[in-house]
């Protein structure tokens, strides 16, 4: 008997002139072929099939009911300027309709700084709030009944003092810690990889983790002690196959880890959850948290558990933040609309939604509005609650389920190899591939292969002007200090000396429970940077080493002649100046999202510039000292976290008085329009946003370098 595929073959020669089926499959991203139909014989002999919802090994979900017992919760990550004006933006949303406060912190508090330390100055409430201590926490929460809202906090780097100073806060509130309910992400290992809001190296950081998850299983019965994340990965460029092993992969040294510690895997492995991004490619997303289920399960399955909870994979998702567009902007409410819908229809227990805003600057209280009531409306109004996991037996979804999970499986047993990813982060493995990733992406939307609506295909006519949220760093920053000077003035000193100094020793000689100390510390109100100071003091502060690749984002424009032209020009330039046009790519302040720097690095220098990346973290003064040391023409300001206001004129100012003038700066990043004249006023001499095309901006910058040079 023939096939249905094979039938849907001979109708295909028949009316098409595309024939053959190779013609029409799709190589994804992560090497998966997607053919244009799949049947029965697709999906048949699949070992997962057969599995109910609540059912082992959990691919149809957790719960047996799903959303129609109980929709996801709504949590949309939030927090920003002072505790005062992000506890008002937290209470109005919980009146509006969110289920759950999850807090964005600045990047100060991020990397263990208090807000008056020298090196954090353009940070100060610009991408979450600013919190130094457990009076700000306090007020972050004042109202907001913490035995009954759960609290999300995306914390990493500096979590043993923020988490102290939350359960204080709770307590102080007169909630026992017992009764705290929510989630601290604790996931560091991600951190070296892609993120890098770290502090400590990897192996007391490793520590601080496993005391949280032996504290939390202990104390806190209701709290997440840990959230394993793959949205920074799928942010920096990971596509969906690294995604899912390099975050399974974290999550199996987490465990490995607490179990060393003497714990028993039950009495902790069902408070773990994980956090995936959701991007544009619909079917797959859905495909990989259903895989992510599966995966874990067979993970967990190693670990000999006997409560069936702990080899459930939970999840948090976030709609992607880089599929966002500064062009059009509006479109990015119909992205994240599809992307929300997807997390929906794979199974997320709980999901933030981006807001249209987000790829210009923080968002406002209007655009928030918008990416809650999508929550609202796919609850309310499309009946997506009425069904358990509809698309189960869906011939494509089944496959790609299958498909994610063995390529996926691949990687994983690569890491395994390696001795586990404490080890394979060491090594950089997982950073290079993602940052191959992300420059082959970047590389097929600059060439419009990969179609992005109102950026390199149906462009519109005129840019639009969307509203914006300004947060006054300046203003909030010496707010902080005030409240800062307040704390250490009517604190007992000696007290605070002496937790510290506990803390301290237990960091120094191993033993005992960080968590524990830190709490102790902030009762008597030692600072969120005194905690972390007391740590560091021991345990070091990390830095990273930078490592470029070369030739993947070229490859891609091999026989490109725009391309060859701009290299072309570019051998001129070497002619005339007997050297290569030399750009520096700086990150400033305590943002470590370096996705963008480390393209455009990779682009260049494919291009034919001469190439040098900054390290992370650098003060205006270091990068304009280094931008001299290194005989640069231009420096390249890569921004994300809205610090640019504050750091580019500091930048420039630093290279007058050095005498260094004639090197030109500009900015790339989120930049909103409306800081632009602003910046031009300062100084700064082009602004390359969101979705620019990396070749047609290292044409612009070498003109640049060109007619600086003729005008001296």
């Amino acid at each position: 008997m023939m096939s249905e595929k094979k039938k849907w073959e001979l109708n295909l020669k028949a009316e098409s002139s595309k024939s053959n089926v190779e013609d029409l499959t799709w190589i994804s991203p992560e090497g998966i072929p997607i053919f244009p139909l799949y049947t029965k014989e697709d999906s048949d002999d699949l070992p997962h099939l057969g599995s109910v919802p609540g059912e082992e090994p959990f691919v149809r979900g957790t719960k047996t009911t799903m959303y129609v017992g109980r929709p996801w919760t709504i949590r949309q990550y939030a927090g920003f300027s002072t505790a005062e004006e992000s506890n008002e933006f937290y209470k109005k949303a919980l009146k509006a309709g969110q289920q759950g406060v999850s807090v964005a912190f600045d990047l100060a508090t991020h990397r263990g700084y208090d807000s008056d330390h020298e090196r954090v100055e353009g940070d100060v409430g610009k991408a979450g709030v600013a919190i130094d201590s457990v009076e700000d926490m306090k007020i972050l929460f004042k109202n907001i009944p913490l035995d009954k809202v759960s609290v999300s906090m995306t914390m990493n780097g500096a979590v043993i003092p923020v988490l102290a100073s939350f359960i204080v806060a709770g307590e102080e509130q007169g909630v026992s810690t017992s009764d705290l309910s929510g989630t601290i992400q604790n996931d560091i290992l991600k951190e070296f990889m892609v993120r890098n809001t770290y502090i400590y190296p990897p192996e007391p950081s490793m520590r601080i983790v496993a005391d949280i998850i032996e504290y939390t299983s202990k104390q806190m019965p209701k709290f997440n002690s840990i959230s394993i994340s793959g949205y920074h990965m799928q942010e920096a460029g990971a596509n969906l196959v690294q995604e899912l092993a390099f975050t399974l992969a974290d999550g199996k040294e987490y465990v490995t880890a607490a179990i060393k510690r003497g714990m028993d895997v039950d009495s902790f492995a069902g408070r773990l959850s994980f956090f995936f991004a959701i991007g544009m490619n619909f079917f797959m997303e859905i495909a990989k948290l259903r895989a992510a289920r599966l995966l874990w399960h067979r993970i967990m399955k190693e670990f000999n558990p006997k409560n069936e909870k702990s080899l459930m994979l939970r999840t948090h998702c976030q709609t992607s933040g880089v599929s966002l567009q500064a062009q059009d902007p509006y479109n990015n409410i119909v992205r994240t609309s599809y992307e929300a819908m997807s997390a929906v229809l794979g199974g997320t227990q709980s999901l933030h939604t981006n807001s249209f805003d987000e790829a210009i600057a923080l968002p406002t209280s209007f655009s928030s509005r918008i990416a809650r009531n999508t929550q609202l409306i796919l609850q309310n109004e499309t009946k997506v609650t009425t069904v358990i996991d509809p698309l189960a037996g869906s011939y494509y979804i089944e496959k790609l389920t299958s498909d994610l999970a063995e390529e996926a499986w691949k990687l994983i047993l690569e890491i395994d190899e390696l001795g586990g990813m404490t080890k394979a982060v060491a090594s950089g493995m997982p950073k290079l591939k993602i940052e191959e990733a992300a420059a082959k992406r970047q590389a097929s939307v600059d060439r419009g292969e990969e179609i992005i609506v109102g950026v390199n295909k149906f462009k519109p006519d005129q840019e639009t002007i969307v509203d914006i949220l300004d947060v006054d760093n300046i203003a909030v920053r010496d707010s902080q200090i005030r409240r800062l000077k307040q704390v250490k003035k009517s604190r007992d000193s000696k007290k605070c000396k002496a937790a510290l100094n506990d803390l301290e020793e237990a960091a120094s000689s191993g033993n005992g429970n960080l968590l524990d100390f830190a709490i102790k510390a902030a009762r008597v109100r030692a600072t969120v940077g005194e905690i972390s100071m007391a740590m560091e003091v021991p345990f070091g502060r990390h830095k990273a080493q930078n490592r470029m690749l070369s030739g993947v984002y070229g490859a891609a424009y091999a026989t490109d002649e725009n391309f060859l032209n701009i290299q072309k020009s570019i051998e001129n330039f070497v002619e005339v100046e007997g050297r290569r046009p030399r750009i520096l790519v700086v990150k400033m302040g305590q943002d470590g999202h370096d996705r963008g720097a480390k393209v455009i690095a990779t682009a260049f220098a494919d291009i034919g510039f001469d190439v040098d990346v900054g390290p992370l973290f650098q003060t205006p003064a270091e990068a304009a000292q280094d931008a001299i040391d290194n005989d640069v023409h231009i420096i390249g300001i890569s921004s994300q976290a809205a610090g640019h206001k504050t750091l580019a004129p500091k930048l420039i100012e630093a290279l007058h008085e050095n005498d260094a003038s004639e090197i030109i700066v500009i900015c790339g990043g989120v930049i909103p329009q409306q800081d632009h004249e602003f910046l031009y006023r300062k100084g700064v001499k082009a602004i390359f946003g969101p979705g620019t095309n990396i070749p047609e901006a290292a044409q612009a910058v070498l003109n640049l370098i060109q007619t600086n040079k003729s005008q001296k």
